[in-house]
């Protein structure tokens, strides 16, 4: 249970992507029973029809159409006087299969909505939050964020680039009265595994996995991932905005989050492992889902 805020007159505004399902959904939901002023981005219609039906102020955004982050960010801006008071960047998705696998116009794609999509949305929004003197920025990363995994390149190199471009921009707005945090979850119960199945179809499918040699593998993974087990370590969106929540209201708030028990095993094996070491744990786990 999270508890109500206290002390706060009026709503503070956010700007959240991704909030079709998952922790975009979840952390709308909650922030505004904390009084928070929530504008709500999807990319499908009948998401954003059912957010609207739901009271929200909802907007059509898509990381790889520049034109939607514009006229998001100039509505939102409208909207609150120029006076937002947080974005949460949250929408992503992965394309999962080994590296000499994956299509260049694949990673390209991923890359424009996995990172520079999150530029764009911030830097149209960052000149009013320093005329302002406050203003928080919070970036949803990954435990993949940090640690690589195999056949998970393409997802772990942008959230990789998120958290080299998260880490420079705290340091280019020190003093600005601004805060800017990254949230590192690791496994949270939500779509993004049937999305990751969708994207593997798209854009290796069958003729792809027909000549790689990696075939029996992702053959194994996509009978385990079609089962939909939990997992030992998988965590509700909930816990997400639990430390969403802290990143947007605390005085000082932490430079990174780490969400779930994996997060947190692999940030130390990071620092303590020599990289020979740490590869074979990453092996490990990655041959331990298949």
């Amino acid at each position: 249970m999270i508890d109500t805020p206290e002390g706060y007159s009026k709503p503070r505004s956010i700007l959240i992507t991704g909030c079709s399902s998952g922790i975009g959904a979840e952390a709308a939901h909650i922030l505004r029973g904390r009084n928070w002023r929530v504008f709500p981005t999807a990319r499908k219609q009948e998401d954003l029809d059912r957010l609207s039906a739901q009271g929200f102020e909802a907007f059509y955004l898509d990381y790889e159409d520049a034109g939607s982050i514009r006229a998001t960010a100039d509505a939102v801006l409208d909207l609150t006087d120029g006076k937002l008071d947080a974005l949460f960047n949250n929408g992503a998705y992965a394309v999962p299969g080994a590296l000499e696998d994956i299509p260049t116009e694949a990673m390209r794609a991923l890359f424009e909505a996995n990172f520079i999509g999150w530029h764009d949305l911030t830097r149209q929004l960052v000149p009013s939050m320093r005329a302002n003197g406050s203003g928080r920025i919070v970036q949803c990363s990954s435990v993949l964020g940090f640690v690589a995994l195999k056949f998970r390149g393409a997802y772990t190199a942008s959230k990789f680039a998120v958290e080299a471009y998260t880490d420079t921009l705290r340091q280019e707005l020190h003093g600005s009265g601004l805060h800017v945090c990254l949230i590192e979850p690791g496994p949270i119960d939500t779509r993004f595994t049937q999305n990751t199945l969708a994207n593997f179809d798209r854009w290796i499918g069958a003729r792809g996995l027909e000549s790689s040699v990696f075939r029996e593998t992702y053959e194994k993974r996509r009978v385990r991932m079609e089962s939909g087990e939990p997992g030992p370590f998988k965590l509700p969106a909930s816990a997400v905005v639990r430390k969403l929540i802290h990143a947007l209201e605390a005085r000082r708030p932490k430079a990174r989050y780490h969400v779930t028990v994996p997060t947190s095993l692999m940030s130390v094996a990071k620092r303590l492992l020599p990289t020979r070491l740490l590869d074979k744990v990453c092996i490990r786990a990655a041959d331990a889902e298949e």
